[in-house]
């Protein structure tokens, strides 16, 4: 969903305090080098003598001054680095220290938003969301087998191991998952299990109900208003290390939504980015609901999970009435 205008700037004011924090340890570097090698400071002042000097000449139509001001300002950039040397500083100590040396801690590069950005964009959406919470109790430290048996319990270890196996070779190879099957049977916990293992590696994965996710493509083909503001949101879909799409066809399933649905699955199989659907549907629900291309997409390029057994959610609430 797109950000508010308060929590663009509230992103927007933590890149203003990176930018202070980097300005006051230039600054208390730069005072700590003057005081430990005076004659340092000597060659900034000289540098800014040399730089008005021979901008004077350049205004008066000397063309000799742009030559030569280069080769002053390159001759007191070595002794400068000498002088640092010879005192045990690194050559780059007075240089800014960033956070992100992409866009310098502004946020924006050529205008466009820098990845750090978007990864703060995604933060602190899932902050203000509930999937952060989904997220620390759906994950494989609470992974669990007792609740299946039989053909229900093969299906779940091989969901688990195929889990596994994606997350072992996300940085590597481009694979997609869809999880399918009756209600309660995990599907959603293995997808937010692999979701959570690859935002702390650090990729950038987006997670959305289906209902959520039309409702944002909606706002931004639709909403005059909010169609800039869905802009970014809207190329993170397609561009995202890992999109999540929770309970596909829970919508309300139209011309529009079939559309959307193909594009952005089409759109991020071209990317080679990689998609997870989790659904109650079975493979021939799916295909009489959307159109065949959307079928015959997700049929051929999603490795296929089944599971199966009883609501896992309904069995957990009967073991703790009877506590």
């Amino acid at each position: 969903m797109p950000l508010t205008n308060s929590q663009y700037n509230a992103i927007m004011r933590t890149y203003e305090e990176k930018q202070r924090k980097s300005r006051h340890l230039l600054e208390e570097r730069t005072a700590e080098v003057y005081r430990q090698i005076p004659a340092y400071e000597e060659l900034e002042k000289q540098v800014s003598a040399t730089s008005i000097a021979q901008g004077r000449r350049m205004l008066s139509g000397d063309t000799n001054a742009l030559p030569e001001l280069k080769e002053k300002l390159a001759m007191l950039s070595r002794q400068k680095a000498q002088l640092l040397a010879q005192n045990g500083y690194p050559a780059n100590y007075l240089e800014p220290v960033y956070e992100c040396p992409l866009c310098k801690d502004t946020g924006y590069v050529d205008n466009r938003k820098c990845s750090c950005f978007r990864q703060a964009e995604i933060s602190l959406i899932y902050e203000q969301s509930h999937i952060k919470e989904l997220l620390e109790t759906d994950n494989f430290d609470h992974l669990s087998y007792d609740f299946y048996q039989g053909d229900s319990l093969t299906r779940f270890t091989n969901a688990v191991r195929e889990c596994q196996n994606f997350i072992k070779n996300f940085n590597s190879d481009y694979h997609n998952l869809f999880f399918y099957g009756t209600v309660g049977t995990g599907k959603s916990f293995l997808s937010s299990c692999i979701a959570r293992e690859l935002i702390e590696q650090g990729k950038l994965v987006i997670y959305f109900s289906s209902a959520q996710l039309f409702e944002t493509l909606s706002h931004s083909t639709f909403d005059r208003e909010s169609k800039e503001a869905a802009s970014g949101i809207y190329e993170d879909i397609y561009e995202c290390d890992l999109l999540i799409i929770d309970d596909l066809g829970t919508e309300l399933t139209n011309a529009f939504v079939s559309s959307q649905l193909f594009s952005c699955l089409n759109n991020r199989h071209l990317r080679r980015k990689s998609t997870i659907i989790t659904t109650n549907l079975s493979l021939e629900e799916l295909r009489d609901r959307y159109s065949d291309r959307i079928f015959s997409r997700i049929t051929s390029n999603y490795g296929m999970c089944k599971l199966t057994g009883h609501d896992i959610r309904i069995t957990k609430k009967l073991l703790l009435n009877r506590k």
